[in-house]
């Protein structure tokens, strides 16, 4: 945009600057005081424009200690920087007519609604409104920085599509949008966009100063420019009669050449533009007022920081660079993130110990800042954060996050166990008896998931106590309306966030209390408002699309937080001061960031349209860099790795070593290696002291005397299990949404394969359609999940069409079979009667004599050897109970054959696999193997080892996590 020179006034500019290494605020507030007095009311009769509201909030505390006593204080007054939208400018009558900005929220969701229409309209594609709001964040940035620089995107129908890659032509059409698609509907609204709002705002603000200039004193302090409409402002006030310029920072030791020769990505290249357009010198801009400056320091850092092209001065160093220019600067070097948040937490600790020490972590890196806010409660320090915290980050903003995302899912267990065990959950009841109810739903939707929706969780809770169904019946009665606002295709947003909503409210009484309650019910409010008219969205969209908005609200906690620490990002600490300054995270692509590949302007593009590089922006995070690191007492930190990744260390910090490398003096800016061996200390858990396996030994009077035959296996590889189940009396839980497995297929199996032998002692001819029948009754007894159903079904047919080309084969063979018999053997032990029991899945009375005992199995079978070793003494212990006449209904008789069915229903739907061995002697060994360890458990010192042989060593078993067996064990496997 033309600059309108008419309106500055003419005459000598008054521009003025602190030092780096000078306190801002204090001077500023010195320098002013200097000129005007301490007379009350003439210091309230000052306006004072300053970059951020919070640069405002803290000079005004600095400006009533310098005072000393009660004044009026002068008008501070925002102007409004990179993140600030907000301006409170006495822009005059002229403001009337400005047109209000657009709410962020009603921009974002116009211009989904936008880019999804365009989508759908270019090529029919699918592009859902939630992909579309992803989008449109970045369009809203493109359209604000488009409009802070007053580039043109008009001229994007002068691109030659020749010179660009195919793809640019193609985003060149999609940003037609923001030109030719954008301005109608703003102008439907009566809105203008934010950054246009903003920039019409200070042109009428300069308009206004140039044509009445005020007689009351008006100062413009710590702004850099980096604004067109900012810099137009600060040229005007600049001549104004008793107007002031106050610049932060600028150089004007810096040698002719490398100011001539500076790049963009230099710090002092933003304040150059800004004189330049301003039309001032740099040699005619004065000091603010007489301070004492770290003038060695400001001289390293202009070194390190001079333009590459000029580092030839550096020879020249040597003899001239004081080494106390180090003083008060360290640099730490960490091995990873968590060690440099340990040394920074500890930093920051030690400048309380020094009253009225104030201290600051500054960084761009937002997990190094949660990880210092963790390591300072290891002290109960609650440090101020001025990034916040996400709102989905907080109890409430979580817990209507998880309402959204519950609901998405159809309310499946898992995410409504978690929505309904959240603190805010109450449902207006006591918290303590809504919280029991929870853990009771919790338990009895243990297992395989239900049939979707609420409909099935009250299906699966038939079953259930009556108390539970009814407090789950008002459950049901709050989120039902929610769940059916999402149960169509496309529904409009405002009746999704309705149901929402109200399904919170009733759900979490107290959800809207505190200052995140605030912000909630802030954004609730001002979603609603964005969502009028818009058109109706895939409901698929609504809980991605309600967190992504969500995420960007962040909340700050009013009170609480410790008054002399405080964790900033590089704005917030601009003109602000601390005895300690932590620079943390000062790693290539964090600080500074990395000039990324810009997704929607190649350079070109980007010079043709009139907007800057962007390495500008890494310009002004080197001025930011280089006024921090020119405080008295200043800590440059960084990880080498993060997550087993090299990282590159900050330009900054590269040129520093390097420079102080060649002067010789590195070793000066070696951190106090203190630090190091307290934080050493910290994490230093002492000399490992390696677990010994569990080896539990109780009274043998509480041992059990009964035993299953499929237990007996459980206790001969992993006695612990026996422990945790027959003494501790305990048993696992199963998992939520857990997928039906072996276990309840295997029942299946089971159900269906002795339904069809006991009704069908010959086989019938239409033997299919009889197991058929007989499998979809199993199926309906079971209440599976129609989900599950549908899988299994022609898995279980395709099984039993096998099955009876077995029992086919079989029959000519088999006298008699039983069916799931039970059966017991008792006899007499050290401990007393030792009774064995078990149930047979099938016995068959072989007409040659003897009997086949065989168990179906629907996973893996052992193998024929852990049988004849007896490490699966199962089958051989049903073949003792039967030799000794054990089984009810079934006659004593010598076992001759042991196998196993496996029935899988897969490609290979089955095979028969029989143990190799003489059954009867297998039979006996097994039984006297057994005596044998019930007589060696009847003996006092005789503990429950865990894990003496597991089937797989990688295989978990359910109470290894009782047992420590990770403390204790590589493998899992006590025999290492």
């Amino acid at each position: 945009m033309k600059r309108d020179t008419t309106l500055i006034p003419r005459g000598r500019a008054k521009v003025f600057t602190i030092p780096a290494s000078v306190p801002f605020s204090a001077a500023l507030a010195r320098g002013l005081l200097q000129r005007i007095g301490t007379d009350a009311v003439a210091l309230a009769d000052v306006t004072i424009y300053l970059p951020t509201r919070r640069a405002a909030r803290s000079i005004a505390e600095i400006f009533a200690r310098e005072a000393g006593g009660a004044v009026l204080l002068p008008e501070f007054r925002p102007l409004g920087d990179v993140d600030e939208d907000e301006l409170l400018l006495d822009t005059g009558a002229e403001a009337l007519d400005l047109p209000p900005a657009i709410a962020p929220l009603r921009r974002r969701l116009l211009l989904a609604a936008l880019i999804r229409r365009w989508s759908h309209a270019r090529d029919g594609g699918t592009m859902t409104f939630g992909q579309a709001a992803t989008l449109s964040r970045s369009l809203a940035s493109v359209m604000d920085e488009v409009e802070r620089q007053g580039a043109n995107l008009s001229k994007l129908d002068d691109l030659a599509p020749a010179s660009l890659a195919e793809h640019w032509a193609e985003v060149k059409e999609f940003l037609s949008l923001i030109d030719k698609a954008w301005p109608p509907l703003l102008d439907a609204e009566k809105r203008i966009n934010p950054e246009d709002h903003r920039n019409r705002a200070l042109r009428a603000l300069a308009k206004r100063l140039a044509a009445n200039p005020p007689e009351r004193p008006i100062v413009a302090a710590g702004s850099t420019g980096s604004i067109p409409a900012t810099a137009d402002l600060l040229s005007i006030i600049a001549r104004l009669p008793n107007g002031y310029v106050v610049l932060p920072g600028l150089d004007r030791d810096l040698d002719a050449d490398s100011w001539e020769r500076m790049e963009p990505n230099h710090p002092q290249f933003s304040l150059k533009q800004l004189l330049t357009h301003m039309d001032v010198r740099r040699d005619e801009v004065e000091d603010w007022t007489d301070v004492l400056t770290a003038a060695e320091r400001e001289r390293l850092l202009r070194e390190v920081l001079r333009p590459a092209p000029t580092t030839d001065a550096w020879r020249a160093l040597a003899e001239s660079l004081d080494p106390p220019a180090v003083d008060g600067l360290s640099l730490f070097e960490a091995a990873d993130p968590a060690e440099e948040a340990a040394i920074i937490a500890l930093m920051l600790r030690e400048a309380l110990e020094t009253p009225e020490r104030r201290a600051a972590l500054v960084t761009r890196d937002r997990g190094l800042a949660r990880r210092v806010t963790a390591e300072l409660s290891r002290w109960d320090i609650a440090i101020d954060d001025s990034a916040g915290r996400s709102l989905p980050r907080t109890p409430a903003g979580s817990f209507l996050c998880l309402l959204a995302e519950a609901a998405d899912e159809g309310f499946a267990p898992v995410p409504l166990l978690a929505l309904l065990k959240h603190p805010l959950a109450t449902l207006g009841m006591e918290a303590a008896e809504f919280r029991r109810m929870a853990r009771a739903l919790d338990i009895a939707l243990r297992g395989p998931r239900p049939d979707a929706g609420l409909s099935g969780i009250l299906k699966a809770l038939r079953e259930a106590p009556a108390a539970l169904q009814h407090w789950f019946a008002k459950v049901v009665e709050t989120l039902q309306p929610f769940e059916t606002a999402l149960s169509g295709a496309e529904t409009p947003l405002n009746a999704i966030l309705k149901a929402h909503i109200e399904a919170a409210d009733t759900l979490a009484p107290t959800l809207w209390a505190g200052s995140d309650g605030a912000a909630a019910n802030d954004f609730v409010r001002d979603l609603a408002d964005a969502a009028g008219d818009l058109p109706d969205i895939e409901t698929g969209s609504y809980a991605p699309l309600w967190r992504e908005m969500m995420n960007e609200v962040p909340v700050r906690p009013s009170y609480g937080k410790h008054p002399r620490l405080a964790i900033l990002g590089p704005l917030e600490a601009r003109l602000q001061s601390f005895d300690l300054v932590i620079l943390g995270g000062l790693n290539e692509g964090s600080w500074p960031a990395a000039a990324a590949d810009d997704p929607w302007f190649s350079r070109p593009m980007r010079a043709t349209l009139g907007l800057e590089q962007p390495e500008r922006a890494i310009g002004l995070s080197a001025h930011d860099f280089a006024s921090l690191a020119a405080a008295p007492r200043v800590v440059l930190t960084r990880a080498q790795k993060s997550e087993g990744t090299p990282m590159v260390a900050s330009r900054w910090i590269q040129r520093l070593q390097q420079l102080t490398r060649g002067l010789g003096i590195t070793d000066k800016l070696a951190l106090d290696p203190k630090y190091s061996a307290i934080a050493a200390r910290l994490a230093d858990p002492g000399a490992p002291q390696p677990e010994r396996p569990p080896y539990p030994k109780p009274p043998v009077a509480v041992r059990p005397r009964e035993m299953s035959v499929t237990d007996v296996e459980r206790w001969v590889r992993d006695p612990y299990t026996i422990y945790a189940k027959k003494i501790l009396r305990l048993r696992p839980l199963d998992p939520q949404d857990a997928d039906i497995g072996y276990l309840e297929r295997g029942s299946a199996f089971h159900a269906v394969l002795e339904r069809f032998v006991r009704r069908h002692a010959q086989t019938p001819s239409d033997a299919a359609d009889k197991i058929a029948g007989i499998v979809d009754e199993v199926f309906d007894e079971m209440a599976l999940p129609r989900a599950i159903t549908a899988v299994w079904r022609p898995r279980f047919l395709r099984a039993a069409q096998w099955f009876v080309d077995l029992e086919t084969e079989r029959r000519p063979l088999i006298a008699e079979s039983f069916l799931e018999v039970r059966g017991a053997l008792d006899f007499p032990a050290g401990g007393g009667t030792f009774k064995l029991h078990g149930i047979a899945d099938r016995i068959d009375r072989l007409k040659a004599g003897g009997a086949a005992i065989i168990d179906y199995k629907t996973g893996t079978p052992p193998s024929g050897d852990q049988v004849k070793v007896l490490l699966s003494p199962q089958l051989p212990l049903e073949g003792a109970i039967l030799t000794a006449g054990g089984f009810a209904g079934v006659p004593a008789m010598a076992p001759s054959e042991f196998a196993y069915i496996q029935i899988s229903g897969a490609a290979d739907p089955g095979k028969v696999k029989a143990v190799k061995a003489d059954a009867v002697e297998l039979t006996t060994a097994a039984l006297d193997r057994l005596k044998g360890r019930v007589a060696l458990f009847d003996l006092a010192d005789t503990g429950y080892e865990s894990r003496v042989a597991p089937v797989h060593v990688d295989t978990e078993g359910d109470f290894d996590h009782l047992a420590r067996v990770r403390e204790w064990s590589m493998s899992g496997w006590s025999g290492e």
